[in-house]
């Protein structure tokens, strides 16, 4: 069954065009809007799976309109379309645990992916925003790696492929929940945020540092 999504944009031409395009994919739109406040109360009457939402709109911008979901404890999952690479952003994304983050022109083309790895609780970020912030920081590879094992650092490059921890344990050839205790350790050496995605962004944002 796929997942039910309301889509909101104040770009009318943005908004049909993704409107049109995931219904001819199959996808259950349940409604869409054109600015926060309508996106906001479509979350509310609908509950749906997934929000896709316009980053900046009247009323409410697509962070305000996440950040009163987290508040009212509304499980629908965000992702937010963008022209915005500004880091900030990227961090309030991050404090609101957005699951998507995509740039507006390559919506069409990545929004199935990130739709599918939402999906399945893993969250999606364009790659071009994880190389936009990178080319605006240091880029040495982080002093902190070198606290990881050889086994923990193949964890995290194989984490920043969206793989699960069942598909790592395959690969790796051993449990699941070893992997779950690997990333734990790993979290913990990082000194992360116990958040669902900070893991996964730290392997995304550091992918390059993990070849082997």
């Amino acid at each position: 069954m796929q997942s039910s999504i309301i889509i909101a944009d104040d770009h009318p031409l943005m908004l049909r065009g993704l409107h049109d395009f995931l219904k001819s994919k199959g996808y259950n739109i349940l409604g869409s809007g054109k600015d926060g406040k309508e996106a906001y109360n479509l979350i509310v009457k609908h509950k749906p799976n997934i929000a896709i939402l316009d980053i900046r709109m009247p009323f409410l911008t697509g962070l305000e309109v996440a950040e009163e979901c987290l508040k009212n404890g509304i499980k629908t999952k965000i992702i937010l379309i963008t022209f915005d690479k500004g880091e900030e952003l990227y961090d309030k994304a991050q404090e609101l645990n957005i699951f998507g983050y995509i740039l507006k022109e390559f919506a069409i083309e990545e929004i199935e992916l990130c739709i599918e790895s939402v999906t399945n609780n893993k969250p999606y970020f364009s790659a071009e925003i994880a190389q936009y912030l990178n080319s605006q920081t240091n880029t040495q590879r982080p002093h902190s790696l070198s606290e990881l094992t050889k086994t923990e650092i193949k964890v995290l490059s194989l984490i920043a492929q969206n793989k699960t921890a069942n598909e790592i344990g395959n690969a790796l050839s051993v449990s699941g929940r070893t992997i779950e205790k690997h990333k734990s350790n790993i979290i913990k050496k990082l000194n992360l945020e116990s958040k669902h995605n900070s893991l996964s962004l730290f392997a995304k944002e550091n992918e390059q540092f993990l070849e082997s």
